[in-house]
Formats: structure tokens, sequence, C-alpha cells
């Protein structure tokens, strides 16, 4: 007897494949819109269907399968949009990295330009340009330590920068 609903359940299983394979490929193609997995998803869903060969009847088998095949479906596009964000969001990331290690070459050439411009400028108005720029100090504290007149070390200020600002510009 055993053997004989065994047959039964192959052979029903096998009408059932024949019968809903064609539904259920157009259903997740038509959901994915033709997603290359979808053959690997019609697979999925009638081997799911197998874990509950017990529990089948000829009257439950397409609401089962269908509730199946849906929830494979809703899986994978969960999975696929999840997918799309973390990438989205890696992206973004090495994008803005790269932008970030970008600027700070370009910032670094740029310094290392003006340096250059810098060196090649008279000694006097070289060292006050150079403890302004570099070192932050105001005109006053400059002129104090180089005892100079304020004013002169305005006016080396000046050219200093007008030098400066002229071969930085042919540099960009």
């Amino acid at each position: 007897m055993k053997d004989t609903s065994a047959h039964i359940t192959v052979q029903f299983l096998t009408e059932t494949y024949t019968t809903y394979r064609p539904l259920v490929v157009r259903y997740i193609y038509r959901k994915l819109n033709g997603c290359m997995e979808t053959e690997d998803l019609v697979q999925d869903a009638f081997l799911r269907l197998l874990e509950y060969r017990s529990m089948l009847r000829p009257e439950t088998v397409r609401s089962f399968l269908y509730t199946i095949v849906r929830n494979l479906v809703t899986d994978y596009l969960r999975r696929h949009y999840k997918k799309q964000e973390v990438m989205a969001c890696m992206c973004e990331g090495l994008s803005a990295s790269v932008e970030d290690m970008e600027s700070a070459v370009m910032a670094k050439d740029l310094s290392c330009q003006e340096e250059k411009r810098v060196n090649l400028l008279s000694p006097k108005v070289k060292a006050v340009y150079s403890m302004s720029r570099f070192e932050g100090k105001t005109t006053l504290e400059i002129a104090e330590e180089l005892s100079i007149p304020k004013r002169t070390v305005e006016g080396y200020l000046l050219t200093g920068r007008k030098v400066v600002r002229e071969y930085m510009r042919q540099c960009i």
C-alpha cells in the first residue's frame, strides 16, 4: 500500500510541476522585470514545495505554491535592494575618499609649488612672507623680531604675496 501512495505522490508532484511551472515562471519573470535568476527561483519554489509533500492536497497545492513563490520573490527583492543600498554607500564612501585623496595630493603639490617660489624671493621678502604665512605671525610681531619698521614689513609682505600669487595662478 505504501508503494502505491508513494507512486501517486510522485505522479501528483510531476503533474503539479508540469501544470504550474509555466505560471510560476511567468509570475516571477514579471515581478522581477525579466531577472536572470528567474529559473533559479522557480527551481527553489518547487524544491520548497517538496519539503511540504506530506501536507499537499490537489485542492490546496496552487495556493500553497503561490505563497511559496510570493515569499521567494519578496525575499529576493529585499536582498537585491539591500545589496544596492550597500553598494551605493560603498561607492559613495569610496568616491569621497578618492576626492579627499585627490584634494590632499593637489594641496600638497600646490604647497610644494608655493614653497619653491618663496625660496626664490629676496632674503628679506622671503623671511617676512614665511613668518606671516607659515608661522602665522602678525606684521607687528615680524617687525619686532626683525627690528625693522612695521611699514617695511607690510611692503615686503605685499611684494611677496603678489609674486607668489602670480606664480600660483600659473600653476593652477
